[in-house]
């Protein structure tokens, strides 16, 4: 144990070299940071295959945990650098993404899954609901900038804004295809008793539950923070970062909300708080450092999830391969091209945001959640 866990440091030490010396590679070779680090790890992964803990099958719940950790990170950055207040005309194009173009992408995903990979309806619909969500972490080099910064425009926007959203809007749909699972283990129908169970609890209580435990920790602790007393007080950006996330996150699931949809809006609704204060570009530079250090890891220890199936001779079939490429440039850019049509956008930018659906750490959160698998 006391090994496994020397190995882990050392697997940490490398993955954050690496984003340390990062701007000085990247000056030289044709590479993002994440393509660095998944090389690194595979790298590692296919010489020295003694990290059995780090399995992603072997020890999902660590996994899950770790990629969770990330992805919380991201949210809650991603919604204290979004300058744009809260105008429906400005949205619409963030609204149009999550309930057209996302549900789309879960059908097409899962009918692919059905007759492509020969999955069940509820195992194809969890496949489409895994991947069908953009990733707020590896996205973050195509979102805004730092908060009241330049080069808000409204692609950026909305992907940073969709990012924000679209991983806990996710949810409903692996439940749904969790009850299914479960409902056909008994019978091959679909009743109308789970469906309304689907739509009360895991839509609207959840989704509401999230909202409102978001809304209510970011007005309060931005309430707090921006206080006459504390306005002009150096107050800890890490505290404080922390504070909404945790906060955020353990409220809306301990009342059985989603806990993602509760950290980003927190972090939002605090960003609405004395919005122009310069305090709010210290927290984004905090979560944005901490998100790079936690997506290092997850990246290494992905790499070497490929390094090591690739050294134990494990092989993806060509269908693999078909359907992954099928999902990246055609199932994801279509569904977005029809999710803003009538927005009266440039062709332009409305190809850049319906193309730009980025797939990730999120992917790697839903894969490993515990006994919440469905069986083909």
């Amino acid at each position: 144990m006391i090994e496994n866990y020397n190995h882990f440091l050392l697997v940490c030490g490398f993955a954050f070299l690496l984003g340390g010396f990062a701007p000085y590679f990247l000056k030289r070779l044709p590479l993002s940071l994440p393509m660095l680090q998944v090389i690194l790890g595979l790298t590692i992964g296919y010489l020295w295959t003694s990290f059995p803990f780090l399995s992603p099958i072997d020890n999902g719940t660590f996994v899950e945990k770790l990629c969770e950790l990330v992805v919380l990170v991201s949210l809650v950055g991603a919604g204290i650098k979004l300058d744009t207040p809260l105008k429906y005309q400005r949205w619409r194009p963030t609204i149009r993404l999550l309930l057209i173009t996302m549900p789309l992408c879960i059908v097409a995903m899962a009918a692919l899954g059905h007759y492509i990979f020969s999955l069940s309806l509820g195992a194809a619909l969890l496949l489409g609901a895994v991947l069908a969500p953009t990733d707020p972490v590896l996205a973050s080099s195509v979102q805004v900038g730092p908060p009241n910064g330049e080069g808000e425009d409204l692609p950026r926007f909305s992907l940073t804004s969709e990012a924000g959203l679209n991983d806990g809007l996710a949810f409903p749909f692996v439940y749904l295809a969790i009850k299914i699972a479960e409902q056909f283990t008994t019978t091959d129908k679909i009743t109308s008793n789970l469906l309304l169970d689907w739509f009360t609890m895991d839509v609207v209580w959840r989704i509401a539950a999230g909202l409102v435990i978001g809304v209510a920790v970011g007005k309060i602790i931005g309430r707090i923070v921006f206080s006459n007393r504390t306005k002009e007080t150096a107050l800890s950006q890490g505290y404080v970062i922390i504070a909404i996330t945790l906060l955020a996150y353990g409220l809306a699931e301990f009342i059985h909300g989603y806990g993602f949809i509760a950290v980003f809006v927190a972090a939002f609704a605090f960003r609405r708080t004395q919005h122009r204060h310069d305090y709010h570009e210290e927290l984004h530079d905090f979560a944005e450092q901490s998100e790079g250090l936690l997506m290092s890891l997850v990246l290494v220890i992905f790499g070497m999830a490929l390094g090591q199936g690739l050294s134990s001779g494990v092989e993806l079939t060509w269908q693999v391969y078909a359907v992954s490429l099928i999902i990246l440039l055609l199932v994801r850019p279509l569904a977005g091209w029809i999710g803003l049509a009538g927005l009266n956008l440039p062709h332009k930018e409305r190809f850049t945001i319906a193309s730009l659906g980025i797939r990730g750490t999120g992917q790697s959160h839903y894969k490993t959640l515990p006994n919440r698998t469905c069986s083909r």
